[in-house]
């Protein structure tokens, strides 16, 4: 099977462990559910960017985790 036959088209949700397809909707209120949830729970959060992006992308990264998560935790891998 070739990389672009494995390439998902549609979103996937973990319901009792297993995948299954989703809807859009359903698996954007899913991830923000879970994004909700680590915030009340004052869990934390943190997010991951890529060295090689733009510095605008980089940008909007770090202003949503600060803004959106309340959290100063970006890294990225140009430390490596």
């Amino acid at each position: 099977m070739s990389p672009r036959q494995m390439r998902l088209t549609r979103p996937l949700v973990r319901d009792h462990g297993e995948l299954r397809p989703a809807s859009w909707d359903e698996a954007l209120d899913r991830a923000a559910a879970g994004f909700a949830k680590a915030l009340d729970e004052g869990t934390g959060t943190g997010l991951f960017s890529c060295s090689k992006t733009t510095n605008e992308l980089n940008f909007a990264t770090q202003k949503f985790s600060r803004v959106v998560l309340r959290s100063n935790n970006v890294d990225s891998c140009n430390r490596t």
